[in-house]
């Protein structure tokens, strides 16, 4: 990375004219997480040389610096112009956020100081065994908030009173006592990670009648209205900033390039008719000229010692256009679309039909159906290849997934037959007869072009999805240099959401993300 910033600084000068390596904001990204990371290394060996001079001893604590070498994924974004627009729009989208976040907290502050008012010193009275400190609750039930009068939860063990002094839900971190832990339990509910469970408590502790007006508008202004604000000005800063890259022409070549291919699509189809209208019409024009008594071609296939041979194929390429034709006509009739609809049908009962502890009978008549089906399959698939050629037909990215899906199906009867799998891995080709299903999309139309829509969406988010991983990579190594190997727990459960190493790590953000 040094040596690229380096290389970089030569050739396009350091900072003091037009251009320069540094009035570019990406290598200032770049410059920075490099010397960042060279820092880095000389403390380390300072540190190392300290340390064995004073015997082991002094030195300095470069693991905070450490914890920088995990911005080195961002440098992928200086490569990637579709991330940059991404990540512009997140930047610019930075002030309007601010404005939000400002509105965020005074509603924080409100709501948190009517949960005071409302609820404070509420949360501290369970149930107790008579005259003991032993919590008195129900196997596997953590202990709740009671109440002794009004609507609130009433202690139903025998031998139990609702009193207090009891540290609160959550280890006592969840309250409306003060300001400070008032906020934090409104966030919570915002958070919406765990709000039903707050309120629960607080039913318990004082009756169910009002506090749901107090949540529930909670929840409808503090996580629904500024969630899709906080999208609204997201989508429309991204969509400023795919514009400008648009006028810049950074998608003009990718636009251009699919619609050449869909206008190929169309000509493709044009020029097959035409070199079959021209073959005719030139055939017809040699047979006139040979009645009108003209022995020109016969003399020539003399001359030229043309055999039966060269006639046969040529008289066999005639009639290969005509019949290719013909099976052109034929993949493209409503006769042809049902019938694919009705062999979708049929195989969509065969899979349906399997089920635990099935009869042998059913199993060998599922086998012969899946056999037939394939064989179905396979013919429209060589069908449309003759009718299409090879080329047009590949084209197609549908017709690429056909014949993946066909060629797997052969895949696993070849080998079931020959016993050379795993049941495991069998069964996970039989899934693959799954993907048969979508051979519907093809031919009906609404839903072809909903899928469209759908993988369009997916073209379009791709980029934002690949900085989410990117980002998600850099927290889980940030996890790894503060949080691996602090998850030590008294008891031996094996825990899954650890920052130890990378893959726990990773999965851990990922819990995070999701807000579970």
């Amino acid at each position: 990375f040094a040596i690229e910033a380096m290389l970089k600084i030569i050739a396009y000068g350091f900072l003091f004219h037009a251009d320069a390596y540094l009035r570019n904001g990406w290598n200032v990204l770049d410059f920075t997480i490099v010397f960042l990371g060279v820092f880095t290394v000389i403390l380390e060996r300072i540190s190392l040389m300290e340390s064995a001079l004073l015997s082991g001893q002094g030195g300095f604590d470069v693991k905070a610096l450490r914890a920088f070498r995990v911005l080195r994924p961002l440098r992928l974004v200086s490569g990637i112009p579709s991330l940059q627009v991404v990540l512009n729009s997140i930047i610019k989208a930075m002030l309007p956020l601010f404005h939000i976040a400002v509105l965020v907290v005074f509603m924080l502050i409100i709501y948190a100081i009517v949960g005071q008012e409302l609820f404070k010193g509420k949360m501290h009275k369970t149930c107790y065994y008579n005259g003991t400190d032993i919590l008195a609750t129900v196997k596997h039930e953590k202990p709740a908030p009671c109440s002794t009068s009004g609507h609130g939860r009433p202690c139903i063990i025998p031998g139990s009173e609702c009193r207090g002094p009891w540290a609160g839900p959550n280890h006592g971190i969840t309250h409306f006592d003060n300001f400070g832990f008032s906020m934090l339990t409104v966030y919570q509910c915002i958070s919406m990670e765990g709000w039903t469970e707050v309120l629960y408590w607080v039913n318990d502790a004082i009756g169910n009648a009002w506090p749901w007006i107090y949540f529930v508008s909670l929840i409808l202004l503090g996580s629904f209205f500024i969630l899709n604000l906080i999208l609204g000005v997201l989508s429309g800063e991204f969509t400023k900033e795919r514009e400008k890259a648009k006028s810049r022409g950074t998608f003009q070549k990718l636009r251009e390039k699919q619609q050449l291919e869909e206008d190929m699509k169309g000509y493709m189809d044009w020029i097959i008719h035409a070199e079959i209208i021209d073959s005719d019409r030139t055939r017809g024009e040699g047979m006139r000229s040979s009645d009108e008594g003209g022995s020109e071609t016969d003399s020539l296939y003399e001359i030229e010692g043309m055999n039966k041979w060269i006639l046969f194929f040529r008289h066999w390429r005639r009639w290969n256009r005509l019949f290719r034709r013909k099976c052109r006509e034929i993949v493209k009739s409503k006769i042809f679309y049902w019938a694919v609809i009705l062999i979708v049908g049929l195989n969509t009962i065969s899979i349906a039909t399997e089920h635990h502890n099935q009869p042998d009978w059913l199993t060998h008549a599922q086998d012969v159906a899946n056999r037939v089906l394939l064989a179905l399959f396979a013919v429209e698939m060589i069908l449309k290849m003759y009718a299409l050629g090879i080329r047009q037909y590949f084209m197609s990215l549908f017709n690429r997934f056909d014949c993946l899906v066909v060629c797997t199906g052969i895949l696993e009867l070849i080998l079931v037959e020959i016993t050379s799998m795993s049941p495991l891995g069998i069964s996970v080709l039989r899934c693959i007869r799954l993907l048969r299903l979508l051979k519907i999309t093809k031919y009906w139309t609404s839903l072809n072009n909903l899928v469209a829509s759908l993988l369009n969406s997916v073209r379009s988010i791709a980029s934002l999805l690949t900085l989410l991983f990117l980002f998600m990579v850099i927290f889980g190594l940030l996890g790894m240099q503060l949080f691996g190997g602090r998850f030590d727990f008294d008891d031996t459960e094996i825990r899954r959401s650890t920052f130890d190493n990378f893959p726990q790590a990773l999965i851990s953000v990922f819990q995070v993300l999701t807000g579970e």
